[in-house]
């Protein structure tokens, strides 16, 4: 590491903390990688929150997405794509780990953040409002945020999710907490939680480089064996042909796990190659089209459920297992030269 260092925004203190970093809800920049012109502007939530906590530290979340080579096809899904921790420590100093939860939660929380540790929690998304629309007061299902702000005598909570920095207030608060009558019983479950140990510098760019590459070689070694794009395929139009008779909310679900999975995991991977260096040209513009080429899919697939025919579906699914081996090719060449 560099000796000098740059100062991120989180900033040690004697004194208890009442928020991790000196951003606004109002006024706060999203990172590029959650911009309007990306195919997928939202990934999942874990790794979408990762961009942003590490945008807020002030340090280039590009670095941390070259795990995504090793993405696998499951059988039902793609891998939900998360940055390893041992990863984010070693590129950025940060170090997460389970945070028990075992007494009152909001005290749990207030303890951490005193501490300037960023608790990453699954908790419910009926009560986010940045939801709107998809799951706020509509639907029940957990989602991860991290937590930079908590008022418990305000009742506010300014959390990191999705793509973004947002607010809950007032009956939000009480039913993301469960402060609501009836929500707690003996029997209910702590959610899970993670406390993340921020380090008092980011790295400077050239050391994040060298770090960086030195993983993308790790986990080019450990990519599986033959091209996961191409099982799927044996299979996908199978499992899409059992949709038809579905409800339409079972469609967005599959989508989700399996062709966003895939396109946004390889639309990161694209940014990531980008911002390692010139050499990467070749394999992140497969990865790219790859990312592209997954929403197409999607949209094909959609339409193959209304009109009960595949071809298209099943014929775009061929062009990204092409270019998912144009992207495991370039990439190794790379390594060779």
């Amino acid at each position: 590491m560099n000796a000098h260092p740059k100062p991120s925004r989180f900033v040690p203190s004697a004194r208890p903390a009442s928020r991790i970093f000196s951003v606004d809800p109002s006024s706060y920049q999203v990172h590029a990688m959650h911009g309007p012109e990306r195919h997928w502007p939202q990934t999942n939530c874990y790794a979408d929150l990762w961009i942003e906590l590490l945008n807020a530290l002030g340090t280039a979340p590009e670095a941390a997405f070259g795990f995504t080579v090793g993405q696998d096809f499951e059988g039902d899904q793609f891998t939900f794509f998360k940055p390893p921790v041992d990863d984010l420590q070693a590129l950025y100093g940060v170090r997460t780990t389970e945070l028990a939860l075992y007494d009152d939660l909001v005290r749990h929380l207030e303890v951490q953040i005193g501490q300037r540790r960023m608790v990453l929690i699954e908790l419910d998304s009926f009560y986010l409002p940045d939801t709107r629309g998809i799951s706020y007061r509509q639907t029940h299902g957990k989602t991860t945020i991290g937590i930079n702000r908590l008022d418990l005598e305000a009742r506010e909570l300014d959390y990191f999710h999705n793509d973004g920095l947002f607010q809950v207030t007032g009956e939000d608060f009480d039913g993301l907490f469960r402060l609501l009558p009836g929500q707690m019983r003996e029997d209910t479950l702590f959610p899970y939680a993670e406390m993340v140990k921020l380090p008092d510098r980011v790295p400077e760019a050239a050391d994040l480089r060298r770090t960086a590459r030195r993983l993308l070689e790790q986990h080019l070694a450990l990519i599986p064996e033959d091209n996961p794009v191409a099982r799927y395929r044996i299979v996908a139009i199978g499992q899409a042909e059992a949709l038809v008779a579905r409800e339409p909310l079972a469609f967005h679900h599959y989508a989700f796990n399996t062709l966003r999975q895939i396109g946004a995991n390889f639309e990161l991977l694209a940014t990531h190659l980008n911002w390692l260096g010139p050499e990467f040209d070749n394999p992140a513009s497969h990865a790219l089209r790859l990312g592209e080429g997954a929403k197409i899919a999607q949209f094909n697939l959609a339409r193959a459920l209304r009109n009960q025919s595949f071809d298209r579906f099943d014929a775009a699914l061929a062009e990204l297992a092409a270019h998912h081996d144009a992207v495991m090719a370039g990439l190794r060449a790379a390594h060779r030269s």
